[in-house]
Formats: C-alpha cells, sequence, structure tokens
C-alpha cells in the first residue's frame, strides 16, 4: 500500500473514531461549542502520540532492541502532552469565553492533580495502543513475506523437479527409439512423429500449473502408443477411462511416470497379464490404478528418478490431499493412487 492511500485509511479510521467517541460523549451530539472544540483537541493530541511512538520512538528505539530508551522516551512524550493537555484544558475551562456543557450542564474542571492523573494514563494508553499496533502489522507483514518465501520456494523446487521429467521421458523414449532403428523397424517413423506429438504437449500445454484431465489422459495414450511401437511380438494393455473428464483438472506430467515404470521394469507382453491402468472420476477425487507383470529379467530395479520425482510433486501439489498404495511383490507390482483434484 502507498503512502497516500495509507494516509488517506488512517484518516477514514480516525475521523470515524473521533466521531463516533464523540457522538457517545456528548450525549448524542447534544452539547456546546467549546466543548466540541475540547473534545477534538484532546483527540488530535491522543492522535499525534499514537503517531509519535509509532513513526519516530519505535523506530529509533525498539527496531534497533533499545529498551531502555524506548521506555524512557515514551515518559518524557507522556509527560510532555500532559503538561500540553493540562495547559489547553486550562484554558478553554478558565480563560476562554466559550461554554462546556452537555445538554444542557455545565462541566466542571476537574482538580489540578486528577487532571494530570487522567491525561498522563490517557497518554499511556495510546502509547501502548500504537505499540500493540506496531507489533501486530510487523507481526502480519512478517507472515506474508514468510509465506511468499515458503510459495517461492515451492514454486522453485516444482519447476525443478518438472525439469527433470522432460529430460527423463525424453531420455527413455530415445531409447526406445534407437532400439526400433537399430531393428531397423518400418516403425521407426510413426514413434518419432508420436514423440514429437508427446513433446508438443510436454513444451507447450503443460505449463500451466493445473492441466485438463483429458489432454493428461490423452498424452498417456499417446505414451503407451509409442511404446507399443517398440515390440515387434505386439504389447497389451489395457487403458480404462471411467467417468466424467472433460471439466477437472490436474497437476500435468503427475500420472506418467507410474505408464513409464510399468513399461520399463514390467512385461508388456505377456497377453494374459496386460499392463492394467484404470482411471476413474468420482465427483472431485481420480482413482488412477496400475497393475503389471513384473520382468524378472530387467536388472534395473530401481524407479529412477522417476518415482521419486512424482512422490515429491505430489506432497508439493496436493498435500493432504492424495493416498497413494504400491504393492511391489514378487510377481507382480500394483499401484493404486487417490487424488483430490
Amino acid at each position: 500500500m502507498n503512502w497516500r492511500k495509507k494516509i488517506m485509511l488512517h484518516g477514514m479510521v480516525w475521523a470515524f473514531l473521533i466521531a463516533l467517541f464523540t457522538l457517545v460523549a456528548s450525549g448524542g451530539f447534544n452539547s456546546s461549542k467549546g466543548f466540541y472544540i475540547h473534545f477534538i483537541n484532546m483527540s488530535i493530541l491522543n492522535v499525534i502520540i499514537f503517531y509519535v511512538n509509532l513513526y519516530i520512538i519505535i523506530p529509533a528505539t525498539l527496531n534497533k532492541r533499545k529498551f531502555f530508551w524506548w521506555f524512557f522516551s515514551c515518559f518524557i512524550v507522556v509527560v510532555f502532552f500532559t503538561l500540553i493537555k493540562y495547559a489547553e484544558s486550562f484554558y478553554m475551562f478558565k480563560l476562554s469565553n466559550l461554554d462546556i456543557t452537555i445538554e444542557g450542564k455545565k462541566i466542571a474542571n476537574e482538580e489540578f492533580w486528577a487532571n494530570m492523573i487522567s491525561f498522563f494514563l490517557t497518554n499511556g494508553f495510546f502509547i501502548f495502543i500504537s505499540t500493540v499496533y506496531k507489533f501486530t502489522v510487523d507481526w502480519f507483514f512478517n507472515e506474508k513475506e514468510k509465506s511468499d518465501l515458503e510459495k517461492q520456494s515451492l514454486s522453485a523446487e516444482l519447476a525443478f523437479l518438472k525439469s527433470q521429467i522432460n529430460p527423463h521421458f525424453l531420455f527413455n523414449s530415445l531409447n526406445n527409439i534407437y532400439s526400433l532403428a537399430y531393428q531397423k523397424s518400418d516403425a521407426t517413423p510413426n514413434a518419432i512423429l508420436k514423440l514429437s506429438e508427446i513433446m508438443r504437449y510436454m513444451l507447450y500445454e503443460s505449463n500451466d500449473s493445473r492441466v485438463n484431465l483429458a489432454k493428461e489422459i490423452n498424452y498417456l495414450q499417446s505414451y503407451i502408443e509409442l511404446q507399443k511401437l517398440r515390440f515387434r511380438e505386439g504389447a497389451h494393455v489395457v487403458l480404462e477411462v471411467e467417468g466424467e473428464v472433460k471439466d477437472q483438472v490436474i497437476v500435468p506430467l503427475i500420472l506418467i511416470s507410474f505408464v513409464e515404470n510399468a513399461f520399463k521394469h514390467g512385461v508388456a507382453t505377456d497377453e494374459r497379464n496386460p499392463i492394467y491402468i484404470n482411471i476413474s472420476l468420482f465427483e472431485n477425487t481420480i482413482l488412477f490404478t496400475l497393475r503389471n507383470l513384473k520382468n524378472k529379467q530387467n536388472k534395473d530395479q530401481t524407479g529412477g528418478i522417476g518415482m521419486v520425482n512424482v512422490k515429491r510433486r505430489l506432497d508439493l501439489t496436493y498435500p493432504q490431499q492424495y493416498k497413494l498404495t504400491v504393492e511391489d511383490g514378487e510377481e507382480h507390482y500394483f499401484c493404486e493412487l487417490y487424488l483430490n483434484l
């Protein structure tokens, strides 16, 4: 908030508060002119005390952890304005020709010490509320700054995790296409075409924090088609989609790692045990299920960076809103992911 807006906001708040307290103190604006002048003078002095502490004393003392000097400065200000208020009160009640009445009843000026104690306590109260105001505002902005820093840190981490996906995916896909080219397969040109379609999605459509679920599923289907091309004997994959996906959105590239692992570590050529993928929608919840027969000849049983990456992304993008179950058995691999979209 810039200074102009800040001054306007403070001015409106003080005007409202002074009008409110004047209304109460004057018995519903049923007082003499002298009362209003006296009351507003006192109010203005209180406002000055508030800002002297807020913008002069606190920055010069408390912000530098000079607690004694803050207390001492406040005491001097309280005493000084106590004398100012007494002088104003003495003038209004003793020297001016103005009547100070509420609802027609004249107000008697208090004795010297009664006035001084009253003014001293009032001034101290405004020092107190300006200090509380300062700490409250500072706490609020510190929390906001802390929250912003956390968001920036999470965004940076997500960007880093996402940046790992493309090279990881590209590395696996190029390996597959290399295998096709090495075998002089006629499917090589189609594989390159599929790869270009997938890369177009990854480069241009998956940059938002959320993407349409239908597009993400199309991306999975393209990936599966690309993978199928490298199996001469044919690959058996079942992909089922149940429920309405049209208006649902999801974090992009969050499901691909599971499918990648199924092709990398599983058996896709067994017709009796196809790679089974099911995506079911229940209102705002998606259930992603994947089951595949494990390839025992595959010596690389690690999930690589893919699974570590996807778990971390789930933690960051769906905190407390997902449940991932993985059963890594001797024969089969099974995973089930609930996402609250």
